[in-house]
């Protein structure tokens, strides 16, 4: 693990090409993000994913994807889970709390299922943003509430299912993307709201959660830092550090989505310069993944540390 870089990327297709494997082998990113683009079949998953592990010699090499259910659903290919939002649920959990803790562990043992069956051991779930009225659709009815307190007790209840299931989680997207009036995928969003109403309501969403992996939003806060995405906020993270108390594994989301403004070595040198442990990368662009992997440090102690405490989780 100590040759292993700070990065994870994704890859072009349902095989790792020549190329690719060969860029697997000597720059060693921490793991690997799955999309609908891989996937295939269920064993046809499998088998890629059993080839990057044999690539690590590593039974739990972590391979990433977004099964959150609803419209995020990388096994599209394969079935629908339209109706199976995070909005579905928060209204279940409100209606009828015993229903929910069936229902909801139901839809957590399942996802587990299918994602053991294809060789993925990390979930990045739960999404933990708020709804917000007049916000951008992209977190929409991803949203389990626009209840702090709904959204923290059924992010709780997610981590400890997913766990119990031997597959991790990412809370996203910290320190809250609720309140975007754009996607971040296509513009940089900036939230005006002040500080104090940010840290009552939608930060206080992503304390004391177990999980052992975090990523980051590509939002400005207008009120703390002015000029960087949180991804790029020193003040931000320092912020998720000391006042959201999340001190495991802090991820950047996608490097390669609009709202940063800068080349992918630049986002990637102030992601890390800003203080996030790992810089993902996803659209499987080959010559974007080589810059990344150079401007990418080895694994820090931190690192090494907290991946062994997930990988107990993971065993």
């Amino acid at each position: 693990m100590n040759k292993r870089r700070s990065f994870i990327i994704g890859i072009k297709s349902t095989t790792i090409s020549k190329k690719e494997k060969m860029f697997l082998k000597k720059y060693k990113p921490w793991g690997i993000i799955l999309f609908s683009r891989n996937i295939k079949t269920v064993v046809q998953t499998k088998k890629l994913t059993d080839e990057i592990r044999k690539i690590f010699n590593d039974n739990n090499y972590p391979i990433l994807i977004d099964q959150e259910g609803g419209r995020v659903n990388r096994f599209k290919n394969l079935f629908s889970a339209d109706s199976l939002t995070g909005e579905f649920f928060g209204k279940l959990f409100i209606k009828d709390g015993k229903k929910f803790d069936n229902f909801y562990k139901i839809f957590i043992d399942k996802t587990s299922y299918l994602l053991k069956l294809g060789g993925v051991n990390i979930n990045t779930v739960p999404v933990l943003d708020l709804r917000i009225k007049g916000s951008s659709n992209i977190i929409g009815d991803r949203s389990f509430s626009s209840i702090n307190k709904i959204v923290s007790k059924i992010g709780d209840f997610c981590i400890k299912n997913f766990h119990k299931n031997n597959i991790g989680t990412v809370i996203k997207h910290i320190p809250g993307h609720g309140r975007a009036k754009v996607d971040s995928h296509k513009l940089t969003p900036t939230v005006k709201t002040k500080y104090t109403q940010l840290i009552k309501n939608d930060f206080s969403v992503f304390k004391n959660k177990k999980s052992l992996l975090a990523m980051t939003a590509h939002i400005i806060y207008e009120d703390i830092d002015p000029i960087n995405t949180a991804t790029h906020s020193k003040k931000i993270i320092t912020l998720i550090r000391k006042n959201i108390k999340f001190n495991n594994i802090l991820m950047s989301d996608d490097i390669s989505m609009k709202s940063l403004k800068y080349s992918i070595k630049q986002n990637t040198l102030k992601a890390f310069s800003a203080g996030c442990n790992l810089v993902l990368h996803c659209n499987g662009n080959y010559k974007e993944m080589l810059i990344v992997a150079v401007n990418s440090p080895l694994l820090s102690k931190f690192i090494i540390k907290k991946t062994s405490q997930l990988y107990k989780v993971l065993s």
